[in-house]
């Protein structure tokens, strides 16, 4: 049986790892776990070992894409000769730019102010009825070759809401590809990738936190967590990307208005 620390550190990270590419918001799950149960915050290790194994997840499912944008990247900078693939990489480079200096000057405000539950609520709610209006009224007609650097720019800093919890990182940048009229597929496809330099950056930040605080590990829940992240958002990439087009976005969009406005009630009768 799983010690106390092993068993909520499994948790978060599952949770974690099946919320981190569906459009439901995994640090307003993280936060009402904690609130739900009780739980102190989990600490740096934790935070580091789901990091780097949903970035791992999503590192190992797109290897062969990523790889095919590498090259185009390495091909460009010899013959500076543009394709298709360059030119990708080139508007996943510029839609990352946007977050990098929100997140610096949000992070410690985010920290101590951004863990309502009141908010979190308010966001999965307002947010996903966002999603329904995307995936209801966008024309759904552009693909990957269809990216421009506008759009590219307009879907980072969509990505900056993602620093307040319950918006959702995939949530909100599908959200806008969806309004900028992209097919659904090629909207997570175009989220999940501009994932990877976010969480790395994040796995990278919170690593320089852990190591300069020097708190004590518990090596066995780090590596429960990191391998349950791991496994449940490859899983979970997986499921999305293969059903999105035939299911389209209500049902996440029902779980969120079921978890707002459940929270919502909850607040109320606490």
């Amino acid at each position: 049986m799983l010690a106390s620390d092993e068993l909520s550190a499994f948790i978060l990270a599952l949770v974690q790892g099946i919320t981190e590419f569906l459009p439901v918001s995994s640090s307003g799950h993280s936060i009402v776990l904690q609130n739900w149960f009780g739980w102190e915050d989990q600490g740096l290790a934790l935070d580091v070992a789901t990091h780097f194994g949903t970035l791992g997840a999503v590192l190992i499912y797109f290897r062969r894409r990523l790889f095919e944008l590498s090259t185009a990247t390495i091909q460009y900078a010899r013959t500076r000769i543009p394709s298709e693939n360059s030119r990708y990489a080139y508007y996943l480079l510029l839609a990352t730019l946007p977050i990098i200096p929100a997140g610096w000057l949000i992070k410690s405000v985010a920290a101590a102010e951004f863990r309502s539950v009141v908010l979190v609520a308010s966001t999965t709610l307002f947010f996903g009825f966002l999603l329904l209006a995307a995936d209801r009224f966008g024309q759904r007609t552009k693909q990957d070759a269809n990216m421009t650097a506008w759009f590219a720019l307009l879907i980072g800093m969509a990505q900056v809401l993602a620093l307040i919890p319950g918006t959702s990182r995939s949530g909100i940048t599908i959200t806008c590809a969806l309004f900028l009229g992209f097919a659904r597929t090629a909207a997570a496809r175009f989220s999940f990738l501009l994932a990877i330099p976010a969480i790395g950056a994040a796995s990278v930040l919170t690593l320089s936190d852990l190591i300069s605080a020097q708190e004590p590990v518990n090596w066995v829940a780090l590596a429960i967590a990191g391998g349950t992240s791991f496994i449940a958002a490859y899983l979970c990439i997986d499921f999305f990307l293969k059903l999105v087009e035939k299911i389209g976005m209500v049902p996440f969009v029902v779980y969120r208005i079921f978890l707002g406005g459940g929270l919502l009630l909850w607040i109320l009768w606490m």
